[in-house]
């Protein structure tokens, strides 16, 4: 959406002002910090549509200042992407399991760039309806950035918290690893299959308690869909491969 105010976090005055140039021409507005506790601040008094955020910072890393953004549900609901030279699969998923939206590597294009802030804006306007969504007692509340099971908090991690906003907002469907990808994560980013599984068993464990787990449901040869019916797997048998 043009407008969209952007926040460009990094300590390299050059490498800000290039992306600055290339997302104004794009329509945006751009704010610039060069390190966590800039970047904070301005995340508070502006409210940035997205936020462009180095791994490398000086004083607190930006892995550490997505996991605060993250906790905190004033900010948990504003879109990051990670800027870092560290390409390894591990890193890649260390940030998204801090709740990074999208990853990118550097060098890359600043056409690119475009192009990945708009489908993780898009992404991010599409999981934030302003209604909530219950199904059986299972409550998600996008505005509060809340889940509750029979009005008692749940606990889980942003990575889990947008599949089942997802899942909750497309019931009775069955989902590939793929489109799961594309819808949550966006198909740009690099998620590995197993990766995919693993935040699944995460979101199961997190409604476990509530006896919610049974909504999430491994379809046989296809990936896995959100349903309320009681034909669903028993839950010792839903983590087996799809």
């Amino acid at each position: 959406m043009k407008n969209d105010k952007i926040l460009i976090v990094d300590d390299e005055a050059a490498i800000r002002e290039m992306i600055s140039i290339a997302l104004d021409l794009a329509g945006y507005e751009c704010l610039e910090a060069e390190d966590a506790l800039q970047a904070h601040h301005l995340v508070v008094d502006e409210r940035p549509a997205l936020i462009l955020l180095d791994w490398m910072l000086p004083g607190m890393s930006g892995i550490e200042l997505a996991r605060r953004l993250k906790r905190d549900e004033n900010t948990s609901e504003i879109p990051i992407i990670m800027l870092t030279a560290r390409g390894e699969e591990d890193n890649k998923i260390q940030g998204l399991d801090a709740g990074a939206d999208d990853y990118i590597t550097k060098p890359f294009s600043t056409r690119e760039l475009a192009s990945r802030i708009k489908a993780v804006l898009r992404r991010s306007s599409a999981l934030s309806q302003e209604k909530a969504i219950e199904a059986d007692g299972l409550r998600l509340d996008p505005v509060s950035h809340r889940v509750t099971a029979n009005e008692r908090p749940v606990e889980m991690g942003p990575t889990e918290y947008r599949l089942l906003a997802f899942f909750m907002s497309h019931p009775e469907r069955a989902y590939t690893r793929t489109q799961i990808l594309d819808q949550v994560w966006g198909g740009n980013v690099y998620v590995e299959d197993r990766t995919i599984d693993v935040h699944i068993r995460r979101l199961r464990k997190a409604l476990e308690s509530f006896g919610y787990d049974r909504f999430i449901q491994t379809v046989r040869g296809t990936g896995y869909r959100f349903s309320t019916q009681v034909e669903a797997l028993p839950a010792d048998n839903q983590d087996a491969t799809a």
